[in-house]
C-alpha cells in the first residue's frame, strides 16, 4: 500500500512539475511574463541561509551517520554475520558501526554547512561529534545510575562505560573531524540561482500551510511505513522475543527512505508554490516529526502490552524509547532534507532565470 501511494504521489508531482517548468520556460522565451508566479517567484530567496543553520547541518550529519549504521547492520544481518539470538553482539556491532560512520556524518554536515556559507567549521564539526551522541550518552548514564541505585545485576559496569567513552572520543570524534576536513576541502555545492541581498516578504499562509500542521501530516506516512515492524521490534526489546525478519526489515527501510523523501519533497513543493521560501527546517521536520508518533505509540504499547509498575522500570522504558525516537527522528529528517535539497536544486536549475 505504501509503495502504491508513493508511486501515485511521485507521478502526480512529476506531471505537475513538468507542466510548471514548461510554462515558465515558454513565458521566458516569449517575453510575456509581466509578473512571475508560483515557486519561480522566490528564486532569489530559495537558498537563503536558515535560522540555526549550524544546528540543522549537525542534525543532518548525525542522521546520515545513523543511516549508514542501519544499512550496514542490516546487510551483515542478512548475510548471517549477526545472530538475533546473541543480542549483545548485535548491539556491539551497531555501536562500532556508528563509530566508524562518523566519517560520513562529518562529511555530510560539512557539505551542508558550506552551502550556508558557514565559516566556523571547528564548532560545527565538534557539535556533530558531540551534540546528539552526548544527549544519548547522558540519558543512558542517568538511567544506569537508577539501575545502580537498585543494586541490579542489569547495570552496565563502569569498565563498559569507560570503553564507550574511549570509542566515542578515541575513534568517533577523530573520524568526524576527518570527514569534516574532506567535506570543507571540496568546492561548495553549486547552486543554480543567486540569493538576493534583501529578503522577500512572505505572504500570509493558509491554515493548512502552517508549520505545525504540515509537520503533523508529514510524520504520518513515515510512521505508517514502519508501524508493523515497530511492534515486532518492541516485542523483541521488551518481551524477550527474538527478531528474525531482517529481510522484511530491509524492505521496510527502503520503503521508509522513499516515503520520507517523497513526503518532504511534496510539502516543500507546496510551500514554495505558496511563495514561502523558509523550507530548510520544514523539510527536515516534515519527516522527523514521525519520531513523535513513534514515542506516542510507545506510550500506547506501555499501557496495553506491558505490566510494569515499578518507577525505575518505567523510567528505563521511557528513557530508552526517547533515545529510539530521537534516533528515528534524525534518520528520517536527514533523508527528507537531503531529498528536498536536491529536488529544489534540480527544479530551479531547469528554468530560465534572469
Amino acid at each position: 500500500i505504501m509503495l502504491f501511494l508513493s508511486g501515485m504521489v511521485a507521478m502526480i508531482l512529476l506531471r505537475t512539475l513538468y507542466r510548471d517548468i514548461t510554462r515558465y520556460n515558454e513565458l521566458a522565451t516569449a517575453e510575456e511574463a509581466a509578473e512571475e508566479t508560483g515557486w519561480k517567484l522566490v528564486h532569489g530567496d530559495v537558498f537563503r541561509k536558515p535560522r540555526f543553520g549550524k544546528l540543522l547541518a549537525v542534525s543532518v550529519g548525525s542522521g546520515v551517520q545513523i543511516l549508514g549504521m542501519s544499512i550496514v547492520t542490516l546487510i551483515f544481518a542478512l548475510l548471517g554475520f549477526l545472530s538475533p539470538a546473541h543480542r549483545g553482539g548485535l548491539l556491539q556491532s551497531m555501536m562500532m558501526l556508528f563509530t566508524f560512520m562518523g566519517v560520513f556524518g562529518g562529511y555530510s554536515s560539512a557539505r551542508l554547512y558550506k552551502v550556508f556559507n558557514g565559516e566556523d567549521w571547528k564548532t560545527n564539526t565538534l557539535m556533530t561529534a558531540m551534540l546528539y551522541p552526548g544527549v544519548i550518552f547522558l540519558v543512558f548514564f542517568v538511567l544506569n545510575l537508577f539501575i545502580w541505585g537498585q543494586k541490579s545485576s542489569g547495570a552496565v559496569p563502569f569498565t563498559t562505560m569507560f570503553a564507550l567513552l574511549v570509542l566515542w572520543f578515541g575513534i568517533s570524534v577523530p573520524l568526524v573531524f576527518l570527514g569534516s576536513y574532506f567535506g570543507f576541502r571540496r568546492e561548495a555545492i553549486e547552486l543554480p540561482v543567486r540569493t538576493n541581498h534583501v529578503p522577500r516578504q512572505i505572504p500570509s499562509q493558509a491554515w493548512f500551510m502552517q508549520p505545525m500542521f504540515t509537520c503533523a501530516v508529514g510524520g504520518v506516512l513515515p510512521f505508517g511505513a514502519v508501524f508493523t515492524e515497530l511492534f515486532f521490534i518492541m516485542s523483541s526489546l521488551w518481551q524477550h522475543q527474538f527478531y528474525y525478519l531482517f529481510g522484511f526489515l530491509a524492505l521496510v527501510l527502503v520503503i521508509l527512505l522513499i516515503t520520507c523523501a517523497e513526503i518532504s519533497i511534496a510539502l516543500t513543493y507546496f510551500q514554495l508554490t505558496a511563495e514561502n521560501y523558509n523550507w530548510w527546517w520544514r523539510s527536515f521536520m516534515a519527516s522527523a516529526s514521525s519520531a513523535i508518533y513513534v514515542f506516542m505509540y510507545s506510550i500506547m504499547y506501555f499501557s496495553t502490552r506491558l505490566s510494569i509498575d515499578k518507577l525505575v522500570s518505567t523510567l528505563l522504558y521511557f528513557g530508552y524509547m526517547f533515545i529510539l525516537s530521537l534516533i528515528f527522528g534524525l534518520l528520517t529528517g536527514s533523508i527528507g532534507l537531503t531529498a528536498s535539497f536536491y529536488f529544489v536544486r534540480t527544479i530551479y536549475g531547469s528554468i530560465k532565470v534572469d
